[in-house]
């Protein structure tokens, strides 16, 4: 959808596109759990904004609107067909939209001069094989018996597909080689649910870090809210507790630790965390020790060769901090999620 419904080829090193993303609430919903600004930003998305907000006019940029077919929607993009918001629309809606709004949009985008022009062409209004002047009575009956066969066999398996979801009693797979030996197998189920219900959890709940957090805390959108714990501030009226501070933290499962963490049973959340602290401390304490190495004395063959090495060694490290602090942030936050859900357990 970013890329202009056209799939992303790797091996291209070219600069993205810019472009302007428009959404509504429940599209907001939808990408904000999935996407980072930084990613949107990596795919050329350099604004992205709430379609009633007031957006001013962007006239060599294309945008992607990504939303609900609701009737509010559908006028406020055909106004922004009108005022000419943008170079051009990539319009991708979220669920079925009717004939009719397709039509208002498109009544909007001609008025508007935002289509460059409407070629005439009678082939592409017109079965040319249907209706070519030297067609031959039996090229006619043959291209009607496949038309019909065609219809004849798509709705027949319709039939089939819909009698046997409305009978229990029925089978897709009744046969006389399929009930027994190696290809015997159960009736499919089609579990056909509203996408806000969290399936995974009354199917898969046990003791993992995963399904407590979802449980115990104010967890939403992949934004998880806590309480800091209470401290004591002294008062010439006497000791008294400081008001809660309230923390959000975007659980992402980009790194492979944090996606093991979330799997994990959690009695082994704690020594997961405890390892990949330690193998950051072992980290920190290498770059330390390397900046005490870098100012050695001395200008001995054995000394410049140390000097080279430790050199390309400390450069190493240098490039691979921002990698570092990450892993320092996620260790935090995990930290101060698994102890939350500890207290709520306790």
């Amino acid at each position: 959808m970013l890329n202009f419904n056209v799939p992303v080829v790797k091996s291209t090193t070219g600069e993205p596109v810019w472009k302007v993303l428009i959404y509504d609430r429940f599209g907001q919903d939808i990408i904000s759990p999935l996407l980072s600004v930084k990613e949107l930003r990596d795919m050329g998305v350099t604004l992205h904004l709430l379609l009633h907000s007031d957006r001013d006019a962007i006239p060599d940029v294309p945008a992607i609107y990504f939303v609900m077919p609701t009737e509010e929607n559908v006028d406020r993009i055909c106004q922004d067909l009108r005022t000419q918001l943008y170079e051009s629309y990539y319009l991708n809606f979220i669920s079925a939209i009717s004939r009719s709004k397709l039509e208002d949009i498109a009544s909007a985008a001609l008025t508007a001069n935002t289509v460059s022009h409407v070629s005439k062409n009678k082939e592409l209004v017109s079965y040319r094989a249907l209706n070519r002047p030297d067609i031959t009575d039996t090229e006619m009956e043959t291209i009607m018996d496949t038309i019909v066969d065609s219809l004849f066999c798509f709705f027949k398996l319709d039939k089939k597909l819909r009698e046997n979801l409305r009978d229990a009693r029925n089978s897709l797979f009744t046969g006389d080689n399929l009930g027994t030996g190696q290809f015997s197998f159960q009736r499919p189920l089609l579990v056909l649910v509203d996408r806000n219900i969290d399936l995974a959890t009354p199917l898969h709940h046990t003791w993992t870090y995963q399904a407590l957090v979802h449980d115990v805390l104010d967890f939403h959108l992949n934004r998880v809210n806590l309480e800091e714990s209470a401290a004591v501030e002294s008062s010439p009226s006497g000791a008294r507790p400081k008001k809660k501070n309230k923390k959000s933290y975007d659980l992402t499962t980009r790194a492979l630790f944090v996606i093991f963490l979330f799997l994990s049973p959690f009695p082994e959340v704690a020594e997961s965390v405890q390892q990949e602290l330690e193998s950051y401390r072992n980290q920190e304490d290498e770059v330390k020790r390397l900046k005490t190495i870098m100012g050695l004395e001395g200008e001995d063959e054995g000394a410049i060769s140390m000097l080279s090495d430790n050199t390309a060694k400390l450069t190493s490290a240098v490039s691979s901090l921002p990698e570092l602090l990450e892993k320092k942030r996620l260790i935090d936050l995990h930290t101060n999620v698994a102890t939350a859900v500890l207290e709520h357990i306790k």
